[in-house]
C-alpha cells in the first residue's frame, strides 16, 4: 500500500516521505513493538472518521503494557485527529499506528500511516474468501501461565503470519485458518474467525489460545444479543467449520468475509446472514 499521509508523535503530520525509524530500532531490528490496523470512513464532504478508535487505543495500551513500553494515549488520540483533519477522500481507507521499543539508546518510536483500502479488499468482500487450514504447531493450552509468549499481543513480529499468507496464495487461496497441533481452530493471520450455527454465532476463545482478542469481532458480539442472537466462545475444529452454517474471517479494515471454500470444499454463500452480520459490524 502507497503511504498517503504520515504522522509522527511529537511531530504531527510530515511529508510521507520523511524518515522514521533509525537502523537500530529495536521495531526493526527486533519486531519489539506493537501496531494496531483501523479503518477510516470518509462522507462526501471530506470529514473522516476512524471506527472503534477507543477499542483499538485501549488494545494497544494493554499492548505496550505487555511490552512494557511507554504509551501516551492522549498524543495518540491528537495524532490521530490530525491525520483525519488532513485526509480528506471519500470512502474508506487503512489506518495504521505503530509503536516500537525505539533506538537502544533512546526513547520509543511512534507513527501513524493512512493508506488506500488494499486493492484486493472490494472483491473479498464481494466473492468470499477461499481459504486454507495451517498447523500453527502449538498447543490450544500454550499460552497458559507464560506470559513472556505475549498471548494476545498485537506485536510488531508478523513474519510467521505473513509467510502463512504466501502458502495460502501458493496454494491458490486468499487465507489461512491457523488450528493448533489438536486440531482447535484459532485466527486467521489478520483476523479473528466467527462462524454461526442458526441463531448462534461463535467465535475461539482468547486467553490460554493465545490469539488476540478481535475489536471488530467484540463489537459483532455485544450487537448480535441485542439483534436475537446468542454468542459463544467455543473450542471447535475444522469439522465443526464445515458444518457450520455460515463462517466468516473478520478484521478492522476488511470487516467480516465469508468462507466460500475451505480447504478444497465449497461452501454454500447465505446472503441474508452475511448482510445482517455485516450490518452489525457496521460495514
Amino acid at each position: 500500500m502507497t503511504v498517503s499521509v504520515l504522522g509522527i508523535l511529537g511531530a504531527g503530520i510530515v511529508d510521507p516521505t520523511t524518515p522514521v525509524i533509525q537502523a537500530d530500532d529495536a521495531g526493526v531490528t527486533r519486531g519489539d513493538g506493537c501496531f494496531e490496523g483501523l479503518r477510516i470512513r470518509t462522507d462526501g464532504e471530506g470529514v473522516s472518521a476512524v471506527d472503534k478508535l477507543e477499542r483499538h487505543l485501549a488494545r494497544m495500551g494493554r499492548s505496550t503494557a505487555a511490552l512494557g513500553i511507554p504509551f501516551d494515549e492522549t498524543a495518540w488520540r491528537g495524532l490521530v485527529q490530525q491525520a483525519c483533519a488532513v485526509w480528506t477522500t471519500p470512502g474508506e481507507a487503512a489506518l495504521k499506528l505503530v509503536q516500537t521499543r525505539g533506538p537502544l539508546d533512546g526513547r520509543a518510536t511512534g507513527f501513524l500511516t493512512v493508506s488506500p483500502l488494499p486493492a484486493d479488499y472490494p472483491r473479498q468482500r464481494r466473492d468470499g474468501l477461499r481459504v486454507v487450514s495451517l498447523a500453527r504447531g502449538l498447543t490450544t493450552h500454550a499460552f497458559a501461565d507464560a506470559p513472556w509468549l505475549l498471548g494476545g499481543v498485537k506485536t510488531l513480529s508478523y513474519a510467521v503470519n505473513m509467510a502463512a499468507q504466501r502458502e495460502a496464495e501458493r496454494r491458490g487461496a486468499d487465507e489461512t485458518i491457523f488450528v493448533a497441533a489438536d486440531g482447535t481452530v484459532l485466527e486467521a493471520p489478520t483476523g479473528s474467525v466467527v462462524w454461526a450455527v442458526g441463531t448462534s454465532l461463535h467465535t475461539t476463545p482468547t486467553g490460554d489460545t493465545g490469539i488476540l482478542a478481535g475489536t471488530t469481532q467484540q463489537l459483532l458480539f455485544e450487537r448480535a444479543a441485542a439483534a436475537d442472537w446468542t454468542t459463544h466462545e467455543t473450542l471447535a475444529t475444522l469439522e465443526d467449520l464445515h458444518a457450520a452454517d455460515v463462517v466468516w474471517v473478520i478484521s478492522s479494515v476488511r470487516g467480516p468475509v465469508d468462507i466460500v471454500e475451505l480447504d478444497g470444499k465449497q461452501r454454500a454463500r447465505m446472503p441474508g446472514v452475511d448482510s445482517e452480520i455485516r450490518i452489525l459490524c457496521n460495514f
